[in-house]
């Protein structure tokens, strides 16, 4: 028999008297995927995750956590399930270890795993100190720390880099990947597309509460129209040889790079004649789009 997918999502609706906050979302989260569920903020993400944990009821549609429904059985939908949605709160008056404690004692643990996890998420050399002395990156690490100790197949965390410097991004980013290569699967809430391209291999798009995309991320930025970018070091004369080259048409110089679309044989030959030109040649990229792009394209309705 095959296994439940760790979230599946099937016509999911919220609705606030006349606002509707979340409209026929529809999404599979497979095992081992980094996912990333992106929007702007007030997109409707906040209020998926809400759903997905149980906190609180669709209006319509349903929600399976590795089969189960968080709202009928919330003990055996969760049972795998951690994280946290917007900050995680913790009491300030007491130390990260202790307020860990409290967490697993309520969770029916004995703590065992505390010390482990505080490692996991470098916060052991702090764990004695008390919380209102932490800073908001040191925060949410206690916060995967929490979620940590129930060793979670499924992570849903809930832009878990907002308000970071960073280098605490860059620290929270190394966690997540840390987390995913242990096999964890990790849904990723997020308004950063820089988030987005880095940590996760599948992603929902979602605005105004509805789905735009769902799929492979690389699917996404993948051009089946044979476009290039090329990084040389000089990029007007670069564009300038582009344009001379038979071949090669629709070129463009954006941010520092030569845009342009051409069959293989074209954009090899451009290579050859930009290394002749004693032009470097840092990048040539089939393809080309970035997420970002492809975001603005599916969200203003030319995707």
């Amino acid at each position: 028999m095959t296994a439940a997918a760790p979230v599946e999502l099937r016509g999911l609706r919220k609705t606030y008297g006349e606002l509707v906050a979340v409209d026929d979302v529809t999404l599979t989260v497979a095992a081992g995927d980094v996912y990333g569920y992106l929007g702007p903020n007030g997109a409707g993400k906040t209020t998926s995750l809400r759903m997905m944990l149980g906190l609180i009821t669709p209006t319509e549609g349903e929600v399976r956590l590795f089969g189960e429904d968080p709202i009928a059985d919330p003990v055996a939908a969760l049972a795998d399930v951690a994280g946290f949605v917007e900050e995680p709160a913790f009491y300030p008056y007491l130390t990260g270890r202790r307020n860990l404690e409290l967490l697993a004692a309520l969770d029916g643990s004995d703590g065992e795993r505390i010390d482990e996890v505080l490692r996991l998420v470098e916060l052991d050399g702090r764990a004695g100190d008390r919380v209102r002395g932490y800073s908001h990156g040191m925060r949410q690490r206690l916060g995967l720390a929490a979620a940590l100790m129930r060793r979670p197949r499924l992570l849903l965390l809930d832009e878990p880099t907002t308000g970071l410097d960073p280098a605490g991004m860059r620290d929270m980013r190394d966690l997540v990947r840390r987390l995913a290569g242990e096999g964890i699967t990790i849904l990723l809430s997020t308004h950063l597309m820089s988030e987005v391209e880095q940590l996760c291999n599948r992603l929902a798009i979602i605005q105004l509460g509805r789905i735009r995309y769902e799929g492979e991320l690389a699917d996404l930025v993948a051009r089946a129209d044979g476009r290039y970018r090329l990084d040389a070091t000089d990029p007007a004369r670069a564009a300038e040889i582009c344009r001379a080259t038979p071949g090669i048409r629709d070129v463009s110089e954006e941010d520092g790079s030569v845009r342009f679309a051409a069959g293989a044989a074209a954009a090899a030959t451009v290579s050859v004649r930009l290394a002749q030109d004693g032009i470097g040649v840092r990048a040539l990229v089939p393809g080309g789009r970035s997420l970002e792009e492809r975001f603005f394209e599916i969200t203003e309705g030319e995707g």
